[in-house]
């Protein structure tokens, strides 16, 4: 099969002949047809994603969309011809998606939602596993509840927003002026982080109670700002970028709570993936019933411009970036 290997830090993607991989237990062979590209992805090339354990050279790519090939015997949830999608590869020492095929851990996988393309499928598993995570393991968001979701016009913000509004909750997002229409768009009440601080925001939205719910997308101060807006006693700040250090009190003094959410770890490990897979079905599910999609680039790449793929990831802009195998 062709693939694309990085072999140095900052390198560019050689095409290369791989055996086709060979199917151990419970892996399903799928024929990749697109393959989402994160900023993750664009830091592990660059050498500044440790805690994804990628050793170079390597195949890059996490999430992808495809067509079942084989599967391993007692693998009974998929068949070939199914049309699948998941985040399957691409750390922990594991072959990427930006090659013809993938075996896959059977767990990792669901069904890909009938109404949604390749290319949109490709675009979710990551970030919709990474919300996901977050509000409903984590936070057990609910009807009724007031959710703030930092950053809603970014990758696992958009998705966050859908995934809090299908539970019911009313759902608020910072934002800068510029994206602000995409944010509203997706039902959700905009703040403009730059003009207001957080006791602003806080007063304006919350009458000075707090968010039930802060989902932190961005890290470093953003975190700090998440802890001033919780509710007190019952506010649950989640962040899926809390690896700095930070002080706690803010958070202790509202009696609130906070998670973490490290999306990696079930591949790097091999623990809890049916999780993540059965987060994929419901999520499909939610997707075909028109309450998910993600937001997709205006741009299209084919699998001879991964490297501007990634550049166009690196440049920060709005809408998932997908190459189309």
């Amino acid at each position: 099969m062709q693939a694309y290997v990085v072999e140095e830090v900052g390198g560019g993607f050689r095409k290369v002949d791989l055996s086709r991989p060979a199917l151990k237990a419970n892996q399903v062979l799928v024929r990749i047809q697109t393959s989402g590209v994160n900023p993750l992805d664009a830091k592990i090339r660059a050498g500044k994603a440790a805690h994804a354990k990628q050793p170079l050279p390597a195949v890059l790519g996490l999430d992808m969309a495809g067509v079942v090939e084989e599967v391993a015997a007692g693998v009974t949830a998929f068949r070939p011809g199914d049309e699948v999608y998941g985040m399957v590869g691409g750390v922990g020492g594991l072959q990427g998606t930006l090659a013809e095929f993938i075996a896959a851990d059977a767990d990792l996988l669901a069904h890909k939602p009938k109404n949604l393309s390749m290319r949109e499928a490709a675009a979710l598993p990551l970030i919709t596993i990474t919300a996901w995570e977050g509000l409903v393991d984590r936070a057990k968001v609910h009807a009724g509840q007031a959710v703030l979701i930092h950053a809603g016009a970014g990758g696992v913000g958009h998705i966050a927003i859908q995934i809090a509004r299908a539970y019911g909750a009313k759902v608020f997002a910072t934002v800068s002026p510029g994206k602000r229409s995409l944010v509203e768009d997706l039902g959700a009440i905009p703040i403009d982080y730059r003009s207001s601080s957080v006791e602003e925001y806080v007063a304006a939205n919350t009458e000075g109670k707090g968010f039930d719910i802060v989902y932190d997308t961005v890290g470093g101060a953003t975190l700090d700002a998440s802890f001033l807006a919780a509710k007190r006693y019952t506010g649950h700040v989640v962040s899926c970028l809390g690896w700095g250090s930070h002080l706690l009190a803010p958070l202790s003094f509202r009696g609130a709570t906070y998670s973490g959410v490290f999306t990696l770890y079930s591949l790097i490990s091999g623990e809890s993936r049916a999780h993540q897979g059965k987060i994929l079905a419901d999520a499909g599910a939610l997707a075909e019933a028109g309450g998910l999609k993600p937001m997709l680039s205006d741009q299209r790449f084919s699998i001879a411009e991964i490297g501007a793929a990634h550049a166009l990831v690196e440049s920060g802009v709005a809408g998932k970036v997908v190459v189309e195998l």
